[in-house]
């Protein structure tokens, strides 16, 4: 079971705080939430001084020029993917510089209210194909408990080739978060401890890791 965690750092020293534990917890990717690091020029020390794979996402109110150099300046730092919106204006020219600087592209679609049906979710991902994402980030939001069948069947049914991330935000969605690797997910989500969620139902890697144990996944 593939865990990225994600981190929200708001200073260098934190970021590379943070970095320690996550490497220490042994993940598989580390997500760097710029959001709100004030320092952007310290991109290349955080790279240079992880072992794991990087991620670089933005979930700010930035303007989408000032986004996207934000996220090529991490891929020219040595990060090793960057994660941005399937809504991106001129989205595979972006991918197009992302890759030329040295990283590969998630491309990612959330929807903040629901979960849509399958064959919109199979839409979307063809989508993120077209556009040459090297991963296919699906997040939507789960309001019943049926929505984690419905994640997880759409899991199962697409071709890990397209490196599939999928899974619902939300209390109800812990389900999907939980078992979207066990159903062909590339990776899930989850944070270092309680108290440090970057997003809604967000479980810890020791509670995801107890779970795992529990039902014999490794």
């Amino acid at each position: 079971m593939r865990i990225c965690v994600s981190i929200l750092p708001k200073t260098a020293a934190e970021a590379k705080q943070l970095l320690t534990k996550a490497e220490d917890s042994h993940v598989d990717f580390i997500e760097v939430r710029l959001d709100n690091l004030e320092n952007s020029g310290k991109l290349t020390d955080l790279a240079a001084n992880s072992k794991t794979s990087l991620i670089a996402t933005d979930h700010s109110r930035r303007k989408e020029a000032d986004r996207k150099a934000l996220l090529l300046a991490a891929a020219k730092s040595g990060f090793r993917y960057v994660d941005v919106d399937l809504q991106t204006p001129k989205l595979q020219n972006f991918i197009a510089e992302a890759k030329v600087a040295g990283a590969k592209c998630i491309v990612s679609f959330h929807d903040q209210n629901k979960t849509p049906s399958i064959p919109t979710l199979n839409r979307i991902l063809e989508r993120e194909v077209s556009s040459g994402a090297d991963v296919c980030k699906i997040v939507t939001t789960a309001t019943k408990m049926e929505d984690n069948l419905t994640l997880l069947q759409f899991l199962q049914a697409a071709p890990v080739r397209k490196k599939p991330v999928c899974f619902a935000m939300g209390v109800l969605g812990k389900t999907s978060r939980l078992l979207s690797s066990a159903f062909g997910s590339f990776f899930t989500f989850a944070c270092l401890e309680q108290g440090s969620e970057t997003a809604p139902g967000q479980m810890t890697v020791q509670e995801m890791r107890s779970a795992y144990n529990l039902l014999g996944l490794k």
